[in-house]
């Protein structure tokens, strides 16, 4: 393995040479442009090859920690919006249990009034019946006060009397 003293001796190794090479791939101008990171410093008495190829390496893994950190900030940005999309979903799905609440009380609602209703026509019905059999007795000739007096009336019937239907429906 040569030395850098060995190529400092070999003819053929322009270090103006190398230098400007370096500084073409690099944005700007010259190395001396290119500032160090503030975490490290040249060692007094290095070679201008070690402190050059010191410089390359160390700005090389300064921009891959800098793409690092931009990648950590992206995670931090993604995690940001993932707990804003998380109370959004929380919040969704306290309105859908509120609706659901909603519709089971209206479903009871409409079930009470439903059977309300069932049971309100059964009553119509047995009064119906009874009121034709009340109108049928009296037809028939039998005295309605008599009959009146000995029957229970239930629901509709007991608060209606044969005298409140009109003679034409009798």
């Amino acid at each position: 393995m040569a030395s850098v003293e060995q190529l400092r001796r070999r003819e053929g190794v322009n270090l103006v040479q190398l230098e400007a090479d370096i500084a073409s791939v690099r944005s700007g101008s010259s190395i001396a442009s290119i500032a160090l990171p503030d975490y490290v410093e040249h060692t007094e008495g290095v070679t201008r090859v070690g402190a050059l190829s010191a410089e390359a390496v160390v700005r090389d893994y300064e921009s891959a920690a800098k793409e690092i950190e931009a990648m950590g900030t992206e995670l931090i940005e993604a995690a940001q919006k993932c707990e804003a999309l998380t109370v959004q979903v929380h919040d969704a799905i306290a309105f859908m249990r509120e609706t659901a609440a909603g519709y089971r009380d209206e479903g009871r609602k409409i079930f009470k009034r439903i059977e309300e209703c069932a049971l309100f026509t059964e009553d119509v019905r047995k009064t119906c019946e009874e009121v034709k059999r009340r109108m049928k007795d009296v037809s028939v000739g039998e005295s309605p006060n008599e009959e009146l007096a000995t029957q229970e009336l239930t629901g509709i019937a007991a608060k209606v009397s044969v005298y409140e239907i009109p003679a034409t429906e009798r």
